[in-house]
């Protein structure tokens, strides 16, 4: 296809493709062992299977959560958000059972610190700007990816350094204004246009998206990047215990 980079007969074992756009990617006749497909991942067909559905229904399976934060119903996002907030207040919990974990890396991903950090900015930026409409600077602290733009000018600040208690703390007051604000929330409130300020401050895309929509996207965060950071925890008491 026009435009479409081609890999003949070479040699990619070991590599690691990351925040890569592989869409319509073809792989023919390539073997593939032990390897590993983490990210946003739709109709994929293995050896003319499509597993996708498979995939999901595991990590339903797995994440039960998951089905709640999927539904329109209020009672059930209200739920979702309180499950949520346990699982990190136990991970969290597990942290600090040792000090200095909470900003150990795995494969160059976030730490425990940056990843709530990270959640920090989601809430400002995908419930308070997109659910409420709030126009006021992001929290300083929080970390925004790398494709936020003027990041300075919305309130971040790129020198923060806040420890593991400061960052619990604004995520608290976080949480506790997410739950607040479902124990009221409809389902034609959910249903209706997301409020967005009419500038040009993140998310931009967000634009045209409902309530719930940009809600579903602050409860999806907080439950994949706790996959994430349980995920890499386990790897580093592994590596510990060796």
């Amino acid at each position: 296809m026009p435009g479409m980079r081609r890999f003949s007969d070479e040699d990619l074992s070991g590599a690691e493709f990351r925040e890569c756009d592989l869409s319509e990617a073809r792989l023919v006749g390539v073997v593939m062992q032990d390897a590993v497909i983490d990210g946003l991942v739709t109709n994929l067909v293995v050896n003319g299977v499509e597993v996708t559905a498979y995939v999901e229904e595991v990590l339903d399976q797995r994440h039960p959560v998951r089905l709640l934060i999927r539904s329109d119903d209020p009672d059930d996002l209200r739920r979702g958000a309180r499950q949520l907030r346990a699982d990190w207040a136990a991970t969290v919990a597990r942290v600090r059972q040792t000090p200095g974990v909470e900003h150990a890396t795995v494969d160059d991903e976030w730490s425990t610190v940056q990843t709530l950090r990270h959640l920090v900015f989601v809430h400002d930026s995908w419930f308070r700007r997109c659910c409420l409409g709030s126009s006021e600077p992001f929290t300083p602290m929080g970390l925004g990816i790398e494709d936020v733009p003027d990041r300075e000018a919305q309130g971040l600040d790129p020198t923060a350094d806040p420890t593991l208690g400061e960052v619990v703390a604004v995520r608290d007051e976080q949480a506790a204004e997410l739950e607040q604000w479902l124990e009221s929330v409809t389902a034609d409130r959910l249903a209706a246009p997301a409020p967005i300020p009419d500038d040009d401050r993140w998310p931009p895309y967000a634009r045209g998206r409902s309530v719930a929509q940009c809600l579903r996207t602050v409860l999806t965060e907080e439950h994949e990047h706790h996959r994430f950071c349980v995920r890499d925890l386990d790897l580093v008491e592994a590596s510990a215990a060796q």
